[in-house]
């Protein structure tokens, strides 16, 4: 019953994103030629244009299907196929505009396939970020649910099972869990492991969760061959679940299947050439729009205390490459440059300094070191060398956040993890980033630091300081 209902929704789904890019293309049309040219009779050529519009529809819906558009999103986070569907939309736009150029078919104007590109690409987003929006809501109350069995006890099914509870939109439902009984927070005890075969015959799921510990390697066989018996859909937790990335990479050698544990979004071309593009243009219009305001801050500096203007540190960048970050001076010099970390009562600050510090005005200068090619606008803060010595051995996987160049701001400060505070939850917020960016994720973040995440938690320096 949920397969056909699933069938049937993803049919409504695609009939519905065909007609909005086929009245998209008409609006369009008529927005041209009605409102921009003031022409109301365009019957010539009209016939050519509908079929255009049809054959345009189709491309890109087929083209949106083979994005996975429509497969199953239970587990995604809504509104994530926003930039799927302005890119796929815009790609098969371009096609459509060459061919049609190329081969002289009909005139079609450009305004007209951009404004349809646009018009299309908001609404399906729209739609589908509504569509799956009621979707999760309905699976909160309750319906449109999967109910799936869980094989395993231990540390890796009480995961899941948590998981599943605190992610109620998913719509998943514990039919009950196979393993040894009295375990709380699995469900209902179905049966013990000798009794799989009989348990995956007769119980009532939609799918099976092998959720087993690595001491139980042994009873894997059995259960892939009883589910292969009965026919049963079954997913796999893997042993080293808490090692394993968001988003893997698989190789094959021969009957080896290899598992790139730290495979990451940005190590895709696509992705990383995106994110570069996007750092080059933010920097360079950062560094002449915001130059008058920069060179207050400059001068602030210099008049309120003796040294240099621009404070250079050395920090460690993606694959351990050392590199000179700047910032404007907030702190007298000192001894403890390369190694002193800024606390919130700091006697190193100055008054100005603190003021800048406080806005996050000393480092407007790091754009010159993302337009260099040292860092990026937004990922994990470099960390001075002296302090990843010691990081690397007391939090477990520090170095993965070497992976990508360092950011102005990242996902941990806007959570507020900035200066003196948890090295561990500033790491496993890097870890994050870096194993789920998407150019939404980037976005965010920025949004999220211009309106409210530039100005930190930090004390003014008192009256009585130093300047």
């Amino acid at each position: 019953m949920l397969q056909r209902n699933q069938q049937k929704l993803k049919l409504a789904n695609m009939a519905s994103d065909l007609l909005i890019i086929l009245l998209s293309s008409f609006f369009a049309w008529r927005l041209r030629f009605d409102v921009l040219d003031g022409q109301n009779n365009i019957a010539a050529g009209s016939l050519e244009l509908i079929l255009v519009a049809v054959l345009f529809s189709l491309m890109t819906l087929l083209a949106l299907y083979m994005a996975n558009l429509y497969a199953p999103q239970r587990f995604r986070k809504n509104g994530s196929n926003t930039f799927r569907i302005f890119l796929v939309n815009g790609i098969c736009t371009l096609i459509l505009m060459a061919v049609l150029y190329l081969f002289k078919v009909i005139d079609v104007p450009r305004l007209m396939l951009l404004i349809s590109w646009g018009l299309s690409s908001l609404l399906i987003s729209l739609k589908h970020f509504l569509f799956h929006g009621v979707l999760r809501t309905l699976r909160v109350r309750g319906y449109n649910l999967r109910h799936y069995l869980v094989i395993g006890d231990g540390h890796l099914a009480l995961q899941y099972a948590r998981n599943i509870r605190e992610n109620p939109y998913t719509g998943i439902e514990l039919t009950g869990y196979v393993g040894k009984p009295g375990v709380s927070g699995l469900g209902k005890h179905l049966g013990g492991y000798e009794q799989i075969g009989k348990i995956l015959a007769s119980a009532d799921y939609d799918a099976v969760v092998a959720a087993l510990e690595p001491s139980e390697v042994n009873r894997m066989q059995a259960i892939l061959e009883a589910a292969d018996k009965e026919g049963a859909a079954i997913e796999l937790i893997p042993f080293f679940n808490d090692y394993y990335p968001s988003y893997p990479t698989f190789d094959t050698v021969g009957s080896s299947k290899l598992i790139d544990l730290r495979a990451t979004p940005l190590n895709r071309a696509g992705n990383a050439m995106l994110k570069r593009s996007a750092d080059l243009l933010v920097s360079f219009l950062a560094l002449v729009i915001l130059s008058p305001l920069m060179l207050a801050v400059a001068l602030g500096v210099k008049l309120t205390s003796p040294g240099p203007v621009i404070f250079r540190q050395e920090r460690m960048g993606r694959d351990k490459k050392l590199f000179t970050m700047y910032k404007f001076r907030s702190m007298r010099v000192t001894d403890s440059e390369k190694t002193g970390w800024s606390r919130d009562q700091d006697a190193r600050k100055t008054r100005f300094g603190s003021l800048i510090r406080k806005t996050s005005l000393d480092e407007l200068p790091q754009f010159w070191n993302v337009l260099k090619g040292d860092m990026s606008v937004i990922g994990p803060r470099p960390e001075v060398p002296y302090h990843v010595e010691h990081f690397k051995e007391e939090v477990p996987r520090y170095l993965v956040r070497q992976q990508v160049r360092p950011g102005i701001t990242g996902w941990a400060q806007v959570n507020g993890l900035r200066g003196d505070t948890s090295i561990e939850e500033r790491i496993r917020y890097d870890i994050e980033y870096i194993e789920n960016w998407t150019p939404g994720l980037d976005l965010r973040i920025a949004l999220r630091t211009l309106f409210g995440g530039m100005v930190n938690s930090e004390k003014l320096a008192g009256k009585g300081e130093r300047a």
